[in-house]
């Protein structure tokens, strides 16, 4: 089974953070949760958005997620795998070198990527966009673009995925079975 890389951050959003956490889990994959700044044992707090009919999503928080690996002394080589979840984490966990760093060392070794919702803001911060096909939130669709990405529209649910590679993306967690499915086939 393959040894999967996650990085989250405070108020990361609970559902895309969760579920492929405890999936990957259920399917036998060794799977380690960083956060910059934080150790195994600390918690970061989840929000939970919702799509109620306003213009955006809602935010509530979540639940208190607690780590299990220390941010300190990851090796992304000791990974076969990386998933960045979206969530309000993605918008500043991107400006630590580090996370920079590994998301570099992902794309140049073709190790597989998933990210959701948010989570491309970390994949176009790193350059990881340019020439990919890819899916997000759709209030990233001027950012995937300006980072040179070729933007695939959500679909009306938003429960698609998209595959370039070894990346993987998805516009929110409606899309965790089409995300998660494409996902594990890159693992295989």
């Amino acid at each position: 089974m393959s040894k999967i890389l996650i990085i989250a951050g405070d108020f990361v959003e609970d559902y895309e953070l969760m579920v492929p956490y405890q999936a990957l889990l259920m399917l036998g994959h060794d799977v380690h949760v960083v956060c910059p700044q934080k150790q195994s044992g600390d918690y970061i707090k989840t929000a939970i958005h919702d799509f109620e009919g306003d213009q955006t999503y809602t935010e509530k928080q979540g639940h208190n997620f607690k780590l299990n690996q220390n941010f300190s002394d990851y090796y992304p080589e000791d990974y076969d795998a990386l998933v960045i979840p979206g969530g309000r984490a993605p918008e500043y966990i991107r400006l630590d070198d580090k996370v920079i760093d590994t998301v570099k060392h992902f794309v140049e070794s073709n190790k597989p990527i998933a990210s959701i919702c948010h989570g491309p803001q970390v994949l176009l911060t790193a350059g990881a966009l340019k020439n990919k096909k890819c899916t997000a939130y759709i209030s990233l669709k001027p950012d995937v673009i300006a980072a040179g990405g070729d933007w695939i529209e959500p679909n009306a649910d938003a429960t698609n995925a998209v595959v370039d590679g070894n990346l993987v993306t998805a516009p929110a967690w409606p899309a965790h079975p089409a995300w998660l499915a494409e996902f594990i086939k890159l693992l295989k």
